[in-house]
């Protein structure tokens, strides 16, 4: 059975509960935000394009379960926040129409608009094509060297559609994760995308779990992409061509930017929200 079809009975959900068993193109957080939910018709004529749907983002979908303890300090502070999105093609922005709509350009409008008056960068550190051990070569150089606050780690994708054995990415998150904690960042990591070359492969459950667990593990926050996208087509009903590009894999520029929305949120609740409720 695909991993569509295991997922339309809800088993992503159990399994991300069972889990708590065990820039290249860097982006200045003044640029001025953009709607998300424009509608674009056609005046004066008999067809006009559909309107755009509404970037809906809900409590839920919104929320990390651990606290970004340094980035938090930097905020309280009133410091300058360097945060780098590390990951393959859909940090990279595979799909968008140009750079500024990828989702690490988006966050930084989104961070500004949920906590005005504090600066942030978002540096865009996507390479197209890259799995977890590609990463972890240029760890030093392209991530640490630029001494973040918070590190948004976006992984598992490639694997998936290479059909890589599960059991050795546990090993390589701990490393990534150990490394970039030892520099004293703060580290969330984004699960794949919900879409249909994904879906198509077993092992896509079986990665978004393992990922769960590493975060859970690790005492690191999860960004939960699949699940997000996932609502959009079962709940919302969405078809896949609204938010995955004609490749039937990369995100586009509504789902990239909805998707910066939603992160934009979790990441400014978790740095606000009272200490004694940090952890759920």
């Amino acid at each position: 059975m695909n991993c569509r079809l295991v997922l339309r009975y809800g088993a992503v959900a159990g399994a991300v509960a069972a889990a708590g068993l065990s820039a290249l193109f860097p982006a200045q957080a003044q640029m001025p935000a953009s709607s998300l939910a424009a509608a674009v018709t056609a005046p004066g004529t008999a067809t006009s394009t559909p309107a755009e749907p509404k970037c809906v983002v809900r409590r839920g979908q919104a929320r990390l379960d651990f606290p970004l303890p340094h980035t938090a300090r930097k905020l309280a502070a009133g410091e300058p926040i360097t945060i780098v999105a590390l990951g393959s093609s859909s940090t990279a922005g595979a799909g968008a129409s140009s750079p500024a709509a990828s989702y690490p350009s988006r966050l930084a409008e989104e961070l500004v608009k949920q906590l005005p008056g504090h600066q942030f960068t978002v540096l865009n550190r996507g390479v197209n094509g890259e799995e977890i051990a590609d990463m972890l070569t240029r760890l030093d150089t392209a991530v640490i060297a630029d001494h973040p606050d918070l590190v948004l780690w976006q992984l598992g994708t490639n694997s998936v559609l290479r059909d890589r054995a599960l059991p050795s990415h546990l090993r390589l998150m701990h490393e990534g994760i150990a490394r970039l904690k030892a520099t004293g960042a703060d580290v969330v990591l984004i699960d794949p995308q919900y879409a249909p070359r994904v879906l198509a492969k077993p092992t896509c459950e079986g990665m978004v779990s393992l990922i769960a667990t590493s975060a859970k593990a690790e005492h690191v926050g999860l960004f939960h992409r699949f699940e997000l996208m996932r609502h959009w087509h079962e709940v919302e009903h969405l078809p896949f061509e609204t938010f995955v590009s004609r490749d039937g894999l990369h995100m586009n520029d509504w789902s990239y930017g909805c998707l910066a929305r939603a992160l934009g949120m979790a990441i400014a609740e978790v740095l606000t929200r009272p200490t004694a409720t940090a952890h759920r």
